[in-house]
């Protein structure tokens, strides 16, 4: 039978959909299902919830340079040392877009947003910059100047825009958020209890 894939709302900023984002496909292939990765702007987002950076925050800031790296090292993922601070995602966010509406390989967006959390969190490179973030982009093969001149398409903004407002009128509030067969998942570490309620078909 037929099954809904995985979307996979995250912000190229935070921490937390990095680590999700490591992990997040492995998990769905063994389930039989497909990811479709959707970047969000947690700035919009925060707009709506009163929210802010969960870096920060006092008190929980600290917790999260603590256990990021503990999740990771439990994951088997990489960090770079000492923990990125978040940063603009706009850039790689207008790319994943951009490239999406190129067609060809339905891969390469997944492969760049993968390239460009790695860039910035395993490799502590500040993925802020678009020039960073067309660099990443050309080591996978991407035409660089072509990519340049479709982040600043209006068409690309309105479009982040857009998927950004769809994803807070379906109830997505954060960072690695998921959603599968209507139902909600919230946080890096719900994967695993993803993964368990669509094999018991819910509870």
């Amino acid at each position: 039978m037929d099954r809904s894939p995985i979307e996979f709302f995250f912000d190229f900023a935070s921490p937390y959909a990095y680590l999700a984002a490591c992990r997040v496909d492995a998990v769905a292939a063994d389930l039989g299902r497909v990811v479709r990765w959707r970047p969000i702007l947690l700035g919009a987002v925060f707009k709506v919830t009163a929210g802010q950076p969960n870096l920060m925050k006092p008190l929980q800031g600290d917790y999260l340079r603590h256990d990021v790296p503990r999740c990771a090292r439990h994951w088997g993922i990489t960090v770079a040392h000492p923990l990125p601070m978040p940063f603009a995602s706009l850039a790689a966010s207008r790319g994943f877009y951009w490239l999406e509406g190129q067609g060809g390989d339905g891969h390469l967006p997944a492969a760049f947003a993968r390239a460009i959390f790695n860039a910035h969190w395993a490799e502590g490179r500040d993925m802020a910059l678009p020039e960073n973030v067309l660099d990443v982009a050309a080591g996978l093969g991407i035409d660089r100047d072509a990519m340049e001149q479709g982040m600043a398409e209006t068409a690309i903004k309105e479009r982040l825009r857009a998927e950004t407002d769809a994803a807070i009128a379906r109830g997505v509030f954060g960072a690695p958020f998921f959603l599968v067969d209507g139902e909600p998942f919230w946080g890096a570490d719900r994967l695993d209890q993803m993964a368990e309620w669509l094999r018991a078909g819910g509870w």
